[in-house]
């Protein structure tokens, strides 16, 4: 199955996430098939939170595609159109 989903990215105590579209039986850093956006949890006022190709989303959903539940919390709490 294809699932859409966060992979970690950044340095020690200071996390940043690629929304990716990958196969569900891969590792979380491991392969992927497309790059839709990042999620930084830290940003600060002046910098974006979340950053999401709603289009791609729409597409990759509309294939089968399963957002995992963080994914799909993020993209309703930033009011993401899907």
């Amino acid at each position: 199955m294809v699932t859409i989903r966060l992979t970690r990215g950044g340095a020690k105590k200071r996390p940043f996430y690629h929304v990716i579209v990958t196969d569900s039986r891969s590792s979380r850093d491991g392969r992927y098939i497309e790059r839709l956006g990042f999620f930084n949890p830290l940003a600060v006022s002046h910098e974006e939170v979340l950053r999401v190709d709603a289009e791609r989303v729409k597409y990759w959903i509309s294939k089968g595609a399963q957002p995992s539940e963080r994914v799909t919390y993020l993209m309703k709490e930033h009011k993401v159109a899907v």
